[in-house]
Protein backbone atom coordinates (compact mmCIF):
# COMPACT_ATOMS: atom_id res chain seq x y z
CA UNK A 1 0.00 0.00 0.00
CA UNK A 2 1.64 3.23 -1.17
CA UNK A 3 0.24 6.43 0.27
CA UNK A 4 1.29 9.75 1.70
CA UNK A 5 0.40 8.79 5.25
CA UNK A 6 1.04 5.06 5.44
CA UNK A 7 2.41 4.34 8.89
CA UNK A 8 -0.07 2.07 10.62
CA UNK A 9 1.12 -1.17 9.05
CA UNK A 10 4.79 -0.82 9.98
CA UNK A 11 6.04 -3.84 11.88
CA UNK A 12 8.10 -3.38 15.00
CA UNK A 13 10.89 -5.79 14.14
CA UNK A 14 13.98 -5.97 16.33
CA UNK A 15 12.86 -3.17 18.63
CA UNK A 16 15.03 -2.28 21.62
CA UNK A 17 12.77 -2.17 24.67
CA UNK A 18 13.10 0.60 27.24
CA UNK A 19 10.67 0.50 30.15
CA UNK A 20 9.75 3.79 31.76
CA UNK A 21 7.87 4.28 35.03
CA UNK A 22 4.20 5.02 35.43
CA UNK A 23 3.22 7.49 38.10
CA UNK A 24 0.48 5.87 40.17
CA UNK A 25 -0.95 2.47 40.95
CA UNK A 26 0.07 -0.38 38.62
CA UNK A 27 -1.85 -3.32 40.02
CA UNK A 28 1.25 -4.89 41.47
CA UNK A 29 3.19 -5.00 38.18
CA UNK A 30 6.91 -4.33 38.35
CA UNK A 31 8.62 -1.90 36.01
CA UNK A 32 12.28 -1.89 35.12
CA UNK A 33 13.70 1.61 34.76
CA UNK A 34 16.36 2.01 32.06
CA UNK A 35 18.15 5.08 30.74
CA UNK A 36 17.34 8.78 30.47
CA UNK A 37 13.65 8.25 29.85
CA UNK A 38 13.18 7.02 33.40
CA UNK A 39 12.89 10.47 34.96
CA UNK A 40 9.70 12.47 34.83
CA UNK A 41 10.58 15.93 33.50
CA UNK A 42 8.51 19.07 34.24
CA UNK A 43 6.75 20.30 31.11
CA UNK A 44 8.41 23.72 31.20
CA UNK A 45 11.84 22.10 31.11
CA UNK A 46 10.96 19.42 28.54
CA UNK A 47 11.98 21.43 25.48
CA UNK A 48 15.41 22.32 26.77
CA UNK A 49 15.94 18.77 28.07
CA UNK A 50 14.87 17.25 24.70
CA UNK A 51 11.84 15.38 26.00
CA UNK A 52 8.34 14.65 24.70
CA UNK A 53 5.59 13.71 27.16
CA UNK A 54 2.37 11.79 26.57
CA UNK A 55 -0.15 11.22 29.35
CA UNK A 56 -3.56 9.74 28.89
CA UNK A 57 -6.17 7.08 29.45
CA UNK A 58 -7.34 3.98 27.59
CA UNK A 59 -11.06 3.29 27.94
CA UNK A 60 -11.83 -0.41 28.22
CA UNK A 61 -8.23 -1.64 27.98
CA UNK A 62 -7.66 -4.83 26.00
CA UNK A 63 -3.98 -5.08 26.89
CA UNK A 64 -1.94 -3.88 29.87
CA UNK A 65 0.56 -1.41 28.35
CA UNK A 66 1.15 1.32 25.81
CA UNK A 67 4.38 2.27 24.02
CA UNK A 68 6.07 4.81 21.80
CA UNK A 69 8.37 3.53 19.07
CA UNK A 70 11.27 5.69 17.86
CA UNK A 71 13.80 5.01 15.13
CA UNK A 72 16.79 7.24 15.81
CA UNK A 73 18.90 5.94 12.92
CA UNK A 74 17.13 5.64 9.53
CA UNK A 75 19.62 2.95 8.49
CA UNK A 76 19.12 0.79 11.59
CA UNK A 77 16.07 -1.53 11.52
CA UNK A 78 16.04 -1.65 15.32
CA UNK A 79 13.62 0.73 16.97
CA UNK A 80 13.56 1.92 20.56
CA UNK A 81 10.29 0.96 22.18
CA UNK A 82 9.41 2.98 25.29
CA UNK A 83 6.73 0.92 27.03
CA UNK A 84 4.73 1.76 30.18
CA UNK A 85 2.07 -0.29 32.00
CA UNK A 86 -1.48 0.98 32.38
CA UNK A 87 -2.86 1.70 35.84
CA UNK A 88 -5.97 -0.10 37.03
CA UNK A 89 -7.99 2.80 35.55
CA UNK A 90 -6.20 2.66 32.20
CA UNK A 91 -4.00 5.72 32.87
CA UNK A 92 -0.44 6.05 31.60
CA UNK A 93 2.42 8.51 31.29
CA UNK A 94 5.44 8.07 29.04
CA UNK A 95 8.36 10.47 28.61
CA UNK A 96 10.76 9.91 25.70
CA UNK A 97 13.99 11.67 24.69
CA UNK A 98 13.88 13.42 21.30
CA UNK A 99 16.75 15.40 19.84
CA UNK A 100 14.52 17.28 17.40
CA UNK A 101 11.30 17.01 15.40
CA UNK A 102 10.81 13.35 14.56
CA UNK A 103 8.33 10.76 13.33
CA UNK A 104 7.32 8.11 15.85
CA UNK A 105 4.55 5.57 16.45
CA UNK A 106 2.05 5.03 19.24
CA UNK A 107 1.80 1.29 19.88
CA UNK A 108 -1.08 -0.42 21.68
CA UNK A 109 -1.31 -4.19 21.28
CA UNK A 110 -1.35 -4.85 17.54
CA UNK A 111 -2.48 -1.28 16.74
CA UNK A 112 -0.01 1.33 15.54
CA UNK A 113 -0.77 5.01 14.95
CA UNK A 114 1.56 7.75 13.63
CA UNK A 115 3.01 10.40 15.94
CA UNK A 116 5.00 13.57 15.34
CA UNK A 117 7.09 14.55 18.36
CA UNK A 118 9.58 17.28 19.20
CA UNK A 119 11.20 18.66 22.36
CA UNK A 120 8.47 20.26 24.44
CA UNK A 121 5.62 18.09 23.17
CA UNK A 122 3.26 17.56 26.13
CA UNK A 123 -0.08 15.97 25.23
CA UNK A 124 -3.02 14.15 26.76
CA UNK A 125 -3.98 11.06 24.72
CA UNK A 126 -7.36 9.31 24.89
CA UNK A 127 -8.70 6.30 22.99
CA UNK A 128 -10.80 3.16 23.31
CA UNK A 129 -8.93 -0.06 23.81
CA UNK A 130 -11.06 -1.81 21.20
CA UNK A 131 -10.48 0.85 18.51
CA UNK A 132 -7.40 3.00 18.95
CA UNK A 133 -7.18 4.38 15.42
CA UNK A 134 -10.88 5.25 15.24
CA UNK A 135 -11.10 7.02 18.62
CA UNK A 136 -7.65 8.57 19.11
CA UNK A 137 -7.71 12.19 20.34
CA UNK A 138 -4.92 14.53 21.48
CA UNK A 139 -5.17 17.60 23.73
CA UNK A 140 -2.36 19.84 25.00
CA UNK A 141 -1.60 19.61 28.70
CA UNK A 142 -1.84 22.80 30.77
CA UNK A 143 -3.50 24.90 28.04
CA UNK A 144 -6.92 26.58 28.54
CA UNK A 145 -9.70 24.66 26.78
CA UNK A 146 -13.09 25.64 25.46
CA UNK A 147 -13.75 27.88 22.43
CA UNK A 148 -14.43 31.12 24.35
CA UNK A 149 -11.45 30.55 26.60
CA UNK A 150 -9.21 29.90 23.60
CA UNK A 151 -10.32 33.15 21.94
CA UNK A 152 -9.80 35.12 25.14
CA UNK A 153 -6.42 33.63 25.98
CA UNK A 154 -4.91 32.98 22.54
CA UNK A 155 -2.69 36.05 22.76
CA UNK A 156 -1.87 35.32 26.40
CA UNK A 157 -0.52 31.82 25.95
CA UNK A 158 3.08 31.28 26.92
CA UNK A 159 5.50 29.96 24.31
CA UNK A 160 5.41 26.53 26.00
CA UNK A 161 1.59 26.43 25.93
CA UNK A 162 1.45 27.53 22.31
CA UNK A 163 3.94 24.83 21.39
CA UNK A 164 1.94 22.14 23.20
CA UNK A 165 -1.18 23.25 21.31
CA UNK A 166 0.69 23.00 17.99
CA UNK A 167 1.90 19.48 18.86
CA UNK A 168 -1.65 18.34 19.66
CA UNK A 169 -2.91 19.94 16.42
CA UNK A 170 -0.26 18.08 14.43
CA UNK A 171 -1.09 14.70 15.88
CA UNK A 172 -4.84 15.16 15.51
CA UNK A 173 -4.17 16.05 11.88
CA UNK A 174 -2.27 12.79 11.40
CA UNK A 175 -5.19 10.80 12.83
CA UNK A 176 -7.68 12.53 10.53
CA UNK A 177 -5.42 12.26 7.48
CA UNK A 178 -4.94 8.56 8.16
CA UNK A 179 -8.72 8.00 8.23
CA UNK A 180 -9.26 10.15 5.15
CA UNK A 181 -6.52 8.86 2.85
CA UNK A 182 -5.02 5.62 4.21
CA UNK A 183 -8.11 3.75 5.40
CA UNK A 184 -10.03 4.86 2.29
CA UNK A 185 -9.22 2.38 -0.51
CA UNK A 186 -10.30 4.94 -3.07
CA UNK A 187 -7.10 6.89 -2.40
CA UNK A 188 -4.79 3.85 -2.50
CA UNK A 189 -2.69 2.74 -5.46
CA UNK A 190 -3.37 -0.89 -4.59
CA UNK A 191 -5.33 -2.97 -5.25
CA UNK A 192 -7.62 -1.46 -7.92
CA UNK A 193 -5.94 1.71 -9.17
CA UNK A 194 -2.73 -0.07 -10.21
CA UNK A 195 -4.72 -1.80 -12.97
CA UNK A 196 -5.52 1.52 -14.67
CA UNK A 197 -3.76 2.67 -17.82
CA UNK A 198 -1.53 5.74 -17.92
CA UNK A 199 -4.09 8.55 -18.43
CA UNK A 200 -6.64 7.40 -15.82
CA UNK A 201 -3.87 6.55 -13.35
CA UNK A 202 -2.45 10.07 -13.63
CA UNK A 203 -5.95 11.47 -13.18
CA UNK A 204 -6.27 9.42 -10.00
CA UNK A 205 -2.90 10.68 -8.66
CA UNK A 206 -3.76 14.29 -9.41
CA UNK A 207 -7.21 13.90 -7.82
CA UNK A 208 -5.65 12.45 -4.67
CA UNK A 209 -2.94 15.12 -4.53
CA UNK A 210 -5.51 17.90 -4.93
CA UNK A 211 -7.58 16.55 -2.02
CA UNK A 212 -4.51 16.04 0.18
CA UNK A 213 -3.32 19.60 -0.45
CA UNK A 214 -6.77 20.99 0.30
CA UNK A 215 -6.99 18.89 3.46
CA UNK A 216 -3.61 20.16 4.67
CA UNK A 217 -4.17 23.82 3.82
CA UNK A 218 -7.66 23.81 5.34
CA UNK A 219 -6.30 22.46 8.63
CA UNK A 220 -3.31 24.80 8.57
CA UNK A 221 -5.64 27.79 8.10
CA UNK A 222 -7.83 26.79 11.06
CA UNK A 223 -5.14 25.79 13.52
CA UNK A 224 -1.50 26.44 14.21
CA UNK A 225 1.25 23.99 13.24
CA UNK A 226 4.98 24.26 13.84
CA UNK A 227 6.95 24.99 10.68
CA UNK A 228 8.69 21.62 10.99
CA UNK A 229 5.40 19.73 11.01
CA UNK A 230 3.92 21.71 8.12
CA UNK A 231 7.08 20.99 6.10
CA UNK A 232 6.76 17.30 6.91
CA UNK A 233 3.06 17.07 6.04
CA UNK A 234 3.58 19.01 2.81
CA UNK A 235 6.49 16.76 1.80
CA UNK A 236 4.36 13.66 2.38
CA UNK A 237 1.87 14.93 -0.21
CA UNK A 238 4.54 15.94 -2.72
CA UNK A 239 6.49 12.69 -2.55
CA UNK A 240 3.48 10.38 -2.37
CA UNK A 241 2.58 11.75 -5.80
CA UNK A 242 6.14 11.66 -7.15
CA UNK A 243 6.92 8.19 -5.81
CA UNK A 244 3.70 6.59 -7.04
CA UNK A 245 4.11 8.17 -10.46
CA UNK A 246 7.72 7.02 -10.69
CA UNK A 247 7.06 3.41 -9.64
CA UNK A 248 3.74 2.90 -11.48
CA UNK A 249 5.16 1.17 -14.55
CA UNK A 250 7.21 -1.36 -12.54
CA UNK A 251 4.55 -1.99 -9.91
CA UNK A 252 1.83 -2.52 -12.48
CA UNK A 253 3.97 -5.03 -14.35
CA UNK A 254 4.48 -7.04 -11.16
CA UNK A 255 0.82 -7.02 -10.14
CA UNK A 256 -1.07 -7.26 -13.45
CA UNK A 257 0.22 -10.55 -14.83
CA UNK A 258 -2.32 -10.77 -17.66
CA UNK A 259 -0.65 -7.97 -19.67
CA UNK A 260 2.82 -6.95 -20.74
CA UNK A 261 4.73 -3.89 -19.54
CA UNK A 262 3.00 -0.60 -20.33
CA UNK A 263 4.72 1.71 -22.77
CA UNK A 264 4.59 5.19 -21.25
CA UNK A 265 4.15 8.49 -23.11
CA UNK A 266 7.44 10.16 -24.14
CA UNK A 267 6.96 12.98 -21.61
CA UNK A 268 5.74 10.78 -18.73
CA UNK A 269 8.95 11.07 -16.70
CA UNK A 270 9.58 14.76 -17.37
CA UNK A 271 8.42 15.58 -13.84
CA UNK A 272 11.71 14.20 -12.53
CA UNK A 273 13.42 17.33 -13.90
CA UNK A 274 11.40 19.71 -11.75
CA UNK A 275 13.72 22.07 -9.82
CA UNK A 276 14.07 21.21 -6.15
CA UNK A 277 12.43 17.79 -6.41
CA UNK A 278 15.60 15.85 -5.59
CA UNK A 279 17.19 18.10 -2.99
CA UNK A 280 14.51 19.47 -0.67
CA UNK A 281 15.89 20.28 2.79
CA UNK A 282 12.38 20.76 4.22
CA UNK A 283 11.51 17.12 3.46
CA UNK A 284 14.20 15.37 5.51
CA UNK A 285 11.68 13.99 8.05
CA UNK A 286 9.58 12.34 5.34
CA UNK A 287 10.18 8.63 4.80
CA UNK A 288 8.39 8.96 1.47
CA UNK A 289 10.99 11.53 0.39
CA UNK A 290 13.79 9.05 1.06
CA UNK A 291 11.84 6.27 -0.64
CA UNK A 292 11.39 8.47 -3.70
CA UNK A 293 15.09 9.34 -3.83
CA UNK A 294 16.06 5.67 -3.69
CA UNK A 295 13.55 4.76 -6.41
CA UNK A 296 14.82 7.69 -8.50
CA UNK A 297 18.37 6.35 -8.25
CA UNK A 298 17.22 2.84 -9.25
CA UNK A 299 15.19 4.19 -12.17
CA UNK A 300 17.92 6.45 -13.53
CA UNK A 301 20.58 3.73 -13.40
CA UNK A 302 18.19 1.23 -15.04
CA UNK A 303 17.57 3.73 -17.85
CA UNK A 304 21.30 3.51 -18.51
CA UNK A 305 20.83 -0.22 -19.20
CA UNK A 306 22.06 -1.56 -15.87
CA UNK A 307 20.19 -4.52 -14.38
CA UNK A 308 19.97 -5.12 -10.65
CA UNK A 309 21.80 -8.42 -11.03
CA UNK A 310 24.73 -6.78 -12.85
CA UNK A 311 27.95 -6.45 -10.81
CA UNK A 312 28.08 -2.71 -11.53
CA UNK A 313 24.44 -1.88 -10.71
CA UNK A 314 24.97 -0.75 -7.11
CA UNK A 315 28.28 1.03 -7.78
CA UNK A 316 26.44 2.95 -10.49
CA UNK A 317 23.64 3.77 -8.01
CA UNK A 318 26.19 4.89 -5.43
CA UNK A 319 28.02 7.10 -7.94
CA UNK A 320 24.76 8.69 -9.14
CA UNK A 321 23.53 9.43 -5.60
CA UNK A 322 26.92 10.91 -4.69
CA UNK A 323 26.72 13.25 -7.68
CA UNK A 324 23.04 14.20 -7.74
CA UNK A 325 22.14 14.49 -4.04
CA UNK A 326 23.16 17.07 -1.46
CA UNK A 327 22.45 17.84 2.19
CA UNK A 328 21.72 15.41 5.03
CA UNK A 329 19.63 13.07 2.88
CA UNK A 330 22.61 12.17 0.69
CA UNK A 331 24.27 10.07 3.41
CA UNK A 332 20.96 8.31 4.13
CA UNK A 333 20.38 7.36 0.47
CA UNK A 334 24.00 6.29 0.01
CA UNK A 335 23.55 4.14 3.10
CA UNK A 336 20.35 2.64 1.64
CA UNK A 337 22.19 1.84 -1.59
CA UNK A 338 24.95 0.17 0.43
CA UNK A 339 22.47 -1.90 2.42
CA UNK A 340 20.88 -3.15 -0.81
CA UNK A 341 24.33 -3.93 -2.17
CA UNK A 342 25.16 -5.96 0.93
CA UNK A 343 22.04 -8.06 0.43
CA UNK A 344 21.91 -8.41 -3.34
CA UNK A 345 25.29 -7.14 -4.54
CA UNK A 346 28.89 -8.21 -4.68
CA UNK A 347 31.32 -8.22 -1.81
CA UNK A 348 34.31 -6.52 -3.44
CA UNK A 349 32.24 -3.61 -4.75
CA UNK A 350 30.34 -3.29 -1.47
CA UNK A 351 33.54 -3.17 0.57
CA UNK A 352 34.99 -0.43 -1.66
CA UNK A 353 31.82 1.67 -1.44
CA UNK A 354 31.64 1.23 2.33
CA UNK A 355 35.21 2.55 2.66
CA UNK A 356 34.31 5.56 0.50
CA UNK A 357 31.17 6.23 2.54
CA UNK A 358 33.29 7.67 5.36
CA UNK A 359 33.71 10.78 3.17
CA UNK A 360 29.96 11.41 3.40
CA UNK A 361 29.60 10.57 7.09
CA UNK A 362 32.13 12.83 8.86
CA UNK A 363 30.29 12.60 12.21
CA UNK A 364 30.25 8.80 12.02
CA UNK A 365 26.44 8.67 12.38
CA UNK A 366 25.90 5.67 10.12
CA UNK A 367 29.22 3.97 9.40
CA UNK A 368 29.25 1.51 12.32
CA UNK A 369 25.67 0.42 11.55
CA UNK A 370 26.58 -0.16 7.90
CA UNK A 371 29.77 -2.01 8.80
CA UNK A 372 27.83 -4.41 11.05
CA UNK A 373 25.26 -4.90 8.27
CA UNK A 374 28.02 -5.66 5.76
CA UNK A 375 29.62 -8.24 8.04
CA UNK A 376 26.27 -9.93 8.53
CA UNK A 377 25.48 -10.24 4.82
CA UNK A 378 28.83 -10.66 3.06
CA UNK A 379 28.49 -14.47 3.02
CA UNK A 380 25.04 -14.15 1.44
CA UNK A 381 25.79 -11.82 -1.48
CA UNK A 382 25.64 -12.50 -5.21
CA UNK A 383 28.58 -14.71 -6.07
CA UNK A 384 28.84 -16.18 -2.57
CA UNK A 385 28.56 -20.00 -2.45
CA UNK A 386 25.04 -21.19 -1.65
CA UNK A 387 25.05 -23.47 1.43
CA UNK A 388 24.72 -27.10 0.48
CA UNK A 389 21.91 -29.19 1.95
CA UNK A 390 20.84 -32.81 2.22
CA UNK A 391 17.04 -33.12 2.22
CA UNK A 392 14.49 -35.90 1.75
CA UNK A 393 12.23 -35.83 -1.30
CA UNK A 394 8.53 -36.63 -1.42
CA UNK A 395 9.50 -39.94 -3.08
CA UNK A 396 11.73 -40.96 -0.19
CA UNK A 397 15.04 -40.21 -1.92
CA UNK A 398 17.67 -37.73 -0.72
CA UNK A 399 19.10 -34.81 -2.71
CA UNK A 400 21.97 -32.37 -2.21
CA UNK A 401 22.26 -28.96 -3.79
CA UNK A 402 25.60 -29.98 -5.30
CA UNK A 403 23.78 -32.77 -7.21
CA UNK A 404 22.67 -30.03 -9.61
CA UNK A 405 26.10 -28.50 -10.29
CA UNK A 406 26.26 -27.24 -13.86
CA UNK A 407 22.59 -26.25 -13.86
CA UNK A 408 20.76 -23.05 -13.01
CA UNK A 409 18.75 -23.76 -9.83
CA UNK A 410 15.56 -21.94 -8.84
CA UNK A 411 14.89 -22.39 -5.12
CA UNK A 412 11.35 -21.97 -3.78
CA UNK A 413 11.07 -22.01 0.02
CA UNK A 414 7.40 -22.52 0.90
CA UNK A 415 4.80 -24.01 3.26
CA UNK A 416 1.70 -25.94 2.25
CA UNK A 417 -0.28 -24.05 4.93
CA UNK A 418 0.67 -20.56 3.70
CA UNK A 419 -1.98 -18.82 1.57
CA UNK A 420 0.48 -16.87 -0.57
CA UNK A 421 2.52 -20.00 -1.23
CA UNK A 422 -0.61 -21.88 -2.30
CA UNK A 423 -1.59 -19.00 -4.57
CA UNK A 424 1.78 -19.21 -6.31
CA UNK A 425 1.54 -22.97 -6.98
CA UNK A 426 -0.23 -22.49 -10.31
CA UNK A 427 2.34 -19.91 -11.43
CA UNK A 428 5.19 -22.21 -10.35
CA UNK A 429 3.86 -25.04 -12.50
CA UNK A 430 3.39 -22.74 -15.49
CA UNK A 431 6.93 -21.38 -15.09
CA UNK A 432 8.39 -24.90 -15.02
CA UNK A 433 6.54 -25.82 -18.21
CA UNK A 434 8.01 -22.81 -19.98
CA UNK A 435 11.54 -23.96 -19.13
CA UNK A 436 11.05 -27.66 -19.80
CA UNK A 437 14.15 -29.05 -21.49
CA UNK A 438 16.30 -26.04 -20.50
CA UNK A 439 19.38 -26.22 -18.26
CA UNK A 440 17.48 -25.33 -15.08
CA UNK A 441 16.12 -27.26 -12.09
CA UNK A 442 13.29 -26.04 -9.85
CA UNK A 443 13.75 -27.19 -6.24
CA UNK A 444 10.79 -26.61 -3.94
CA UNK A 445 11.84 -26.72 -0.29
CA UNK A 446 8.94 -27.07 2.15
CA UNK A 447 9.21 -25.84 5.74
CA UNK A 448 6.16 -27.82 6.87
CA UNK A 449 6.15 -29.33 10.33
CA UNK A 450 3.51 -31.87 9.26
CA UNK A 451 5.24 -34.26 6.87
CA UNK A 452 2.11 -36.20 5.96
CA UNK A 453 0.11 -33.10 5.00
CA UNK A 454 2.96 -31.87 2.80
CA UNK A 455 3.49 -35.27 1.15
CA UNK A 456 -0.25 -35.61 0.51
CA UNK A 457 -0.45 -32.18 -1.20
CA UNK A 458 2.56 -32.95 -3.40
CA UNK A 459 1.06 -36.30 -4.42
CA UNK A 460 -2.56 -35.22 -4.95
CA UNK A 461 -1.63 -32.06 -6.89
CA UNK A 462 1.17 -33.89 -8.77
CA UNK A 463 3.46 -30.94 -8.14
CA UNK A 464 6.33 -30.81 -10.66
CA UNK A 465 9.98 -30.09 -10.00
CA UNK A 466 12.09 -31.44 -7.17
CA UNK A 467 9.96 -31.55 -4.01
CA UNK A 468 11.91 -31.73 -0.73
CA UNK A 469 11.19 -30.91 2.89
CA UNK A 470 13.28 -29.60 5.80
CA UNK A 471 12.58 -32.12 8.58
CA UNK A 472 11.43 -30.13 11.62
CA UNK A 473 12.25 -26.66 12.77
CA UNK A 474 10.70 -24.64 9.96
CA UNK A 475 12.20 -21.15 9.96
CA UNK A 476 14.24 -22.17 13.03
CA UNK A 477 15.94 -25.03 11.17
CA UNK A 478 19.63 -25.07 10.24
CA UNK A 479 18.89 -24.78 6.52
CA UNK A 480 16.54 -21.82 7.07
CA UNK A 481 19.20 -20.04 9.12
CA UNK A 482 21.92 -20.76 6.57
CA UNK A 483 19.73 -19.18 3.90
CA UNK A 484 18.73 -16.30 6.21
CA UNK A 485 15.04 -17.06 5.68
CA UNK A 486 12.61 -14.73 7.42
CA UNK A 487 9.38 -15.57 5.62
CA UNK A 488 7.75 -17.74 3.00
CA UNK A 489 7.50 -17.76 0.11
CA UNK A 490 11.14 -16.88 -0.58
CA UNK A 491 12.73 -17.43 -3.99
CA UNK A 492 16.41 -17.57 -4.98
CA UNK A 493 18.42 -18.25 -8.12
CA UNK A 494 21.65 -20.25 -7.81
CA UNK A 495 24.10 -20.20 -10.71
CA UNK A 496 25.60 -23.15 -12.53
CA UNK A 497 28.67 -22.93 -10.29
CA UNK A 498 26.66 -23.20 -7.05
CA UNK A 499 26.89 -19.50 -6.13
CA UNK A 500 24.04 -17.09 -5.46
CA UNK A 501 22.93 -15.42 -8.66
CA UNK A 502 19.87 -13.55 -7.39
CA UNK A 503 18.50 -13.65 -3.84
CA UNK A 504 15.44 -11.60 -4.75
CA UNK A 505 14.18 -12.76 -8.16
CA UNK A 506 10.83 -11.66 -9.52
CA UNK A 507 7.78 -13.37 -8.04
CA UNK A 508 6.59 -16.52 -9.78
CA UNK A 509 3.39 -14.68 -10.73
CA UNK A 510 5.29 -11.89 -12.48
CA UNK A 511 5.57 -11.94 -16.27
CA UNK A 512 9.07 -10.51 -15.80
CA UNK A 513 10.19 -13.74 -14.07
CA UNK A 514 10.56 -15.50 -17.43
CA UNK A 515 12.82 -12.79 -18.86
CA UNK A 516 14.84 -12.68 -15.65
CA UNK A 517 15.55 -16.42 -15.75
CA UNK A 518 16.41 -16.33 -19.46
CA UNK A 519 18.94 -13.57 -18.77
CA UNK A 520 20.52 -15.58 -15.94
CA UNK A 521 21.81 -18.55 -17.92
CA UNK A 522 25.62 -18.59 -18.04
CA UNK A 523 26.12 -15.47 -15.91
CA UNK A 524 27.47 -17.21 -12.81
CA UNK A 525 31.13 -17.00 -13.86
CA UNK A 526 30.79 -13.27 -14.53
CA UNK A 527 29.58 -12.65 -10.99
CA UNK A 528 31.92 -15.08 -9.25
CA UNK A 529 34.96 -13.52 -10.93
CA UNK A 530 34.14 -10.27 -9.14
CA UNK A 531 34.63 -11.85 -5.70
CA UNK A 532 37.21 -13.81 -3.75
CA UNK A 533 35.48 -16.77 -2.12
CA UNK A 534 36.47 -20.23 -0.95
CA UNK A 535 35.06 -23.30 -2.65
CA UNK A 536 31.33 -24.03 -2.42
CA UNK A 537 30.26 -25.03 1.09
CA UNK A 538 29.51 -28.72 1.52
Amino acid sequence: MISSFVTCTRRLVGAVLVLVPLLGHTQGRTTTVVGAAAKAVPAAAAASAGMATLTGRVSGPTTDSVAISLRENPLDPKEKLFRVPLSDKGDFKVVVPVSGATKADLVYGDDVAPLFLDPGTDMDVRFKGSDMSGTLKFKPNDVPSGFATKLRNRANLTDEQRHRQQAANANNYLVEADAQFVENDGFQVLPDNIQLYEAPFLSFLEYRRKHEYEFLEDHAAKQSFTQEFYNYAHAEVVYAYANDKLTFQDLREQVVNTEGRLKMAPDYYNFLREPGLLNEPNAVQSELYHEFLLNYVHFTVSQDHHQRSDPDFYPACYALASKKLTGPSRAVILGRVLQESFRFGHVKQSAAMLADFRNYDPKNQFYLTLQADFNQHKDFAIGAPAPDFKLPTANGDTVHLHDFAGKLVYLNFWKSTNGLCLRDLAYAQELMRKFEGKNITFINIALDENEQAWRSLVTVKKLPGVQVRIPGGGLRSVVAKEYALQEVPTYMLVGEDGTFLNTKPKRLSSRAAVDEINQSFGKASTYTSAIDFPATKK
